[in-house]
Order: C-alpha cells, then structure tokens, then sequence
C-alpha cells in the first residue's frame, strides 16, 4: 500500500518549512505596540543560523483592527518592516488573521461585545473583511508564504456541533483571501483536534476542511503516563489529519522549559520531527521562538510557564531545542526530503467508524477509549517496523495490504464483517483483538456475526462482563506460529476500569486455537478463509497497555511481529529489539534511506536487517555500517546501497 507524502505547492515548487511560530521577546502577542526591528531582525538572524527557513505569525486582533471598520495603519506599517526583515534573510513566514486566542487567553477587539464568531452574520463579515484588507496589503510581497484564518480557533470562538456552520464561516473567510489576491496556500491554524483525530467533536470537521484549505496543521502538546507514547502523539495526529489527502503540516508543536529539562526537551523535539517525517509531514512549525521575561503581562502573569517554550532564551541564546531544529533541517537536506516519499507498505491499521462518526445512543466516551486503543496500536506496529498506512473503515476499508490491525474493537459497522471476511479471502492476514468497551451502555461486542466471522461460538452471559482477575495475562503458543515457537508465553500487565478489564469467553468452531491464557481458554484463534487468515484475540491488549504508565515497548511489539510473518509481511529495515523502530524513505531517483529511532535511554547497538544485497552506509558513502550504535534517544539516518 502507499504511504502518500502530500506536499504543499506554491508557485509550482513544494514549499520547503521549517521554522517557529513567532512572537518578539519585546512585547509576546503586544509586540506590535514595542516593535524593535533592530530585536526582531535578530531574532530572525538567530533562527536563519540554525537552518530555520520561515515563521508562523499573527496579527493581534485589537491591535490591528480597532474598530470593526478601522484598520490601524501604524500596526500595519510595522508588520510591513517584519516582512522586510524575512525578506533581507532570505525568509517567509505565514501571516494569521483571528488572533484571537494566544497562549492561555482569548483577546478580543473591543467592539466584538460578545457576538457569536461562526453565526452572527455581520461579525463573520467583519472576520473576512479584515481577512481581505490584511491580505490586499500584503499579497504581493515576496516574504508571505501562505495564510492562516486562525490561532486555534476552537478555543477562541468556542466548539460547536455544528460543524455546517464552522465549514461556511471558513469557506467566506477563504474566499475573501482570494478575492484580496491571496494566491499563496491557505489554511484554518485550528489545531486539528476534530473529530476524526481526537473522537470529540469540535465542529471542525476535517472532511470539511479539507475541501477548504491546501493543508491541515495540527497543534499536539501531549500530557500522559508512557515516555513511548508521548513521542508518538503527533505523529498519530499527522497520519490521522493525513487520510484526507492534503499536505499534512506540523503547525505547532514544543515544550515549556518549566516541564521538562534541556535534555529531555531536546530528546522530545527529535522524535517529534522525525516521527512525524515519517508519519506524512512535510512542515515543522515549533512553539516558538524565544522565551520571554515579561512576569508583570497578561498571559505571561497568569500562565507564567507560557514564558519558556522558546528555541531561544529571553537573551536571544539558542536552546537545545534549536540545535535540534538545526541538525534536522540539516538532514533533510542530505536526503533532499522535497524529493523523497515514506515507502511502500504491507500493512494497515484499521480507523475504526465509531472514532469519527456520532452515532445515534453510542455513548460519547465510546470515543475516547478508540483513539487511546488506535494510539497503542500504531505505537506498536511502528516498534515492530510495521509502518502502517491508516485506512478508514467510514470510507470504506482499502485493499492492498497483507495485514490489517483492527485493536481493541467493541464495535464494528455491519458491512464491515463482509469486509474483513473478503479481505481474507483475497490473501490478507486479518487481526482483531476484543473490548468490551470502557462504559456499562451495551457493554460487550457490537460485530453483527461474531461467531461465523472468526469461527468461533462465544459464551457471553446477558449484560454480564467476564472480568479479568489477574494482573498479568499470559497467552501461550500451542503450536509454532509467525517464526515463535510453541510454548513462546506473551506476557500483557492488566489495566481498565470494572467494564473494560474484560475477556472474550469463547469455544473454537471452526477455527484454530494458536494460543491460550494462563486458565487455558482460548485466547488466539485463527480461521483459515481462502488464502488468507481471521485472527482474533479476546483480550483488549491495545487497550490495557494504553491506559498503563510507563508499559511500552510491550508484548503487543512481539505479537504483531509474529502476526506480520504470518501474513508474509516485507519489512525493507528492522531490528530485533523493540526499542528502536525502523523505517524508510525513498527519494525520486531510487536514493532510499533507513531512519532508526531509539526509544531508549541507554546506548543500544543493533544490526539491521535489509533486503538481500544491500547494505547501510553513511549519507556521504564515506563508511560501510554493519551494526548501529545509538546515544540514548537517538535518531539514526543510514542510505541503503547495493554491496
């Protein structure tokens, strides 16, 4: 299957981003009122040094329009000097009109009075109007690479279900960039925490917006229990956002210097770039440029971390998250990454239809429990060297995959069981593992034709759970399955609430006990359709590793290793040890290049494994490598040659 690398075009070219959302150490949000183009100009310098080739900025709303047909004309002037000095570099940047909310606060002009930002009908068409002024200044200089409506609109005008009215308010905004003469690429700055990536619905439906804009950008700052997770959470949003076919671009990302140490925040931003390289993206926007001492002003006196998620320091000294920033930039340039796509892959990780879709008496928090079980699930694949394509079961699974991931499924839609069965049949390795969902409403499986499907008769009892016991489930091979052998034991820690820590009781029928848990119930079966396989597990193992601390890598990694032998998975690069993933990129004149992540906080040393006749050498060809060694948290880029 194809991992496609959607790119954003402008005048012809794929737009090479990589920068930081800006705000000057003079003023934050109110730097258009102390404007220093000397502070500004170095600041910009500071970035150009270390490889940054753009920003991301914003218009202050009451500053710039003061009234609801005023545009100030002193701030206008000043933002006319800060495209001067991108220009003088060599920079652009990407100018944002709604701001709006800003770091903790929402900061509305003066004459708003409360009116509603997506349904009032004049305020939607003071919103485009200052869109068009803005854009009518500024079109034609050579320093704007794009144009934004919002800074996480969401929060400043509120979420709502309705998401026709949030698709309308975009597209008359959109128009009237256009009709200003705004021809460089436009998007929304909402964060992307939809729907479809998220499970909550904001009303910014990426279905809608995607038709909308030229890219999706999504804002990640993750909170959570596993180290693994948080370095995987943007990368998920990115190939989330990344199903509806447009450019997928970092928009925001980073870390306050209150939350984690320079080494801990470094190690974070590379596995942010480059995982998400590797999951679609081709922008990094970082939050944000400096750090700032301005104690005594709002948000800065209130939300006092807000003050230190700069690449610089208050003083204009580079961070460890700027070198970070830099050394990437720096590879993508060995690689020519404008050139390169993510490879080919066999495998597919199935999106179910209960994550994007509210659907009429399913419990809201049914959501919730899907992304947290599609999160562990794509964290495992991706330590198993299983990079996956996602696949929609709302559009309809695709074909094309050897084997398909469906983790800690309570519900399918009915079609999908002909689906999956037909996918099978056709050659495919078809896994699915069971929950009986995170909340008491129809507690247990929603599959239609459970028993035919997977050959199986399951003995639920009526509205009645079937509680795990044990802290630790243990599933033993009964026979040689996926290169393990029989007797291989899996071990998975036990996690949930009263209605999710729950197993499948079921008796095989036609299928193939392959495993059984500690108790000697069936816990891995398979059925044999046509060419291919129906596996299921009947423990939530996707789900109980997700809501448990610090658990990764886990049996999960092993378990989908095996179940990718099985399926005749090809993996172009791996490693025996799940604590580095693997994975490649292949550039458009056949130039492929292996990137291993450690996940690891300790030197590691592997070999990897590649295709026959091929080797790793260095990106200048200068050293043959048989064996890695990687620093704690490392990121290795290797070229694959032919010896």
């Amino acid at each position: 299957m194809r991992r496609n690398t959607a790119r954003v075009i402008s005048g012809g070219e794929p737009v090479n981003w990589l920068g930081a959302n800006f705000w000057s150490r003079t003023g934050g949000p109110l730097m258009w009122r102390s404007y220093d183009p000397a502070v500004v100009a170095g600041e910009l310098s500071v970035l150009k040094e270390h490889g940054l080739t753009m920003t991301r900025s914003f218009f202050y709303w009451p500053d710039f329009m003061p009234g609801p047909r005023e545009i100030d004309d002193k701030m206008t002037a000043r933002f006319k000097d800060f495209l001067d000095r991108h220009a003088e570099l060599g920079m652009t940047t990407i100018p944002t009109f709604i701001v709006g909310h800003m770091s903790g606060e929402n900061w509305d002009p003066a004459w708003r009075n409360g009116r509603d930002l997506y349904a009032d009908v004049w305020m939607v068409g003071r919103q485009a109007w200052f869109a068009r002024e803005m854009v009518q200044r500024y079109n034609d200089h050579s320093a704007v690479a794009g144009w934004l409506v919002s800074n996480e609109m969401p929060i400043y005008g509120g979420s709502t279900t309705g998401h026709e009215i949030v698709a309308t308010w975009a597209q008359l905004i959109r128009d009237a960039v256009r009709a200003g003469g705004g021809r460089q690429p436009f998007s929304l700055g909402d964060g992307a925490w939809g729907i479809e990536v998220t499970g909550t619905d904001n009303g910014f439906r990426l279905a809608d917006i995607a038709g909308l804009t030229d890219f999706l950008g999504p804002h990640v700052y993750p909170v959570g229990d596993d180290p693994i997770r948080q370095k995987y959470a943007a990368a998920l949003a990115c190939e989330l956002a990344g199903t509806f076919g447009k450019p997928v671009i970092m928009e925001e990302f980073g870390v306050s210097s209150d939350f984690a140490s320079d080494s801990h925040a470094a190690a974070y931003y590379r596995h942010v770039l480059y995982n998400t390289l590797l999951a679609g993206a081709t922008g990094w926007i970082a939050w944000n440029n400096t750090d700032f001492a301005l104690p005594g002003q709002d948000p800065y006196r209130h939300h006092a971390f807000e003050q230190n998620f700069g690449l610089t320091d208050a003083h204009g000294t580079p961070k460890a998250t700027l070198r970070e920033m830099r050394e990437f930039g720096a590879t993508l340039t060995k690689v020519g990454h404008t050139r390169c796509e993510r490879a080919d892959t066999d495998t597919a990780l199935i999106v179910s239809g209960y994550l994007d879709t509210m659907y009429p008496f399913v419990s809201p928090e049914a959501h919730v429990a899907i992304s947290k079980a599609l999160h562990q699930g794509y964290l495992a694949a991706r330590l198993a060297d299983l990079p996956p394509r996602l696949t929609r079961e709302s559009d309809g699974i695709e074909p094309g995959a050897r084997l398909y991931l469906a983790p800690s499924v309570k519900q399918i839609l009915a079609p999908t069981a002909d689906t999956l069965q037909d996918l099978a049949d056709k050659g495919a390795c078809v896994y699915v593992s069971y929950s009986a969902g995170d909340v008491a409403w129809h507690r247990g499986p929603s599959f239609g034709r459970m028993n035919d499907l997977f050959g199986v008769r399951h003995q639920l009892d009526v509205g009645v759970a079937d509680p795990i016991t044990d802290d630790i489930v243990e599933l033993t091979l009964t026979r040689d399955f996926g290169g393990l052998t029989r007797g291989t034991t899996l071990s998975f820690r036990v996690g949930g609430s009263e209605h999710s820590r729950s197993y499948l009781p079921v008796a095989a029928a036609t299928a193939e006990v392959i495993a059984t848990d500690q108790h000697g119930r069936p816990a891995l079966l398979r059925r044999q359709v046509g060419r291919g396989s129906l596996i299921l597990c009947t423990y939530p193992v996707e789900y109980m590793a997700a809501v448990t601390p610090r658990v990764n890598p886990d049996a999960t990694v092993t378990l989908y290793g095996a179940l990718a032998t099985h399926a005749g998975v090809r993996r172009p690069v791996t490693v025996d040890d799940p604590r580095v993933a693997c994975d490649m990129l292949v550039r458009d004149d056949g130039s492929r290049f292996a990137v291993l992540v450690s996940h690891d906080d300790e030197q590691l040393t592997v070999k990897p494994r590649l295709g026959e006749g091929e080797r790793l050498a260095t990106l200048d060809e200068a050293e043959v490598v048989e064996t890695v060694t990687m620093s704690p948290f490392g990121i290795i880029v290797l070229e694959v040659t032919r010896s």
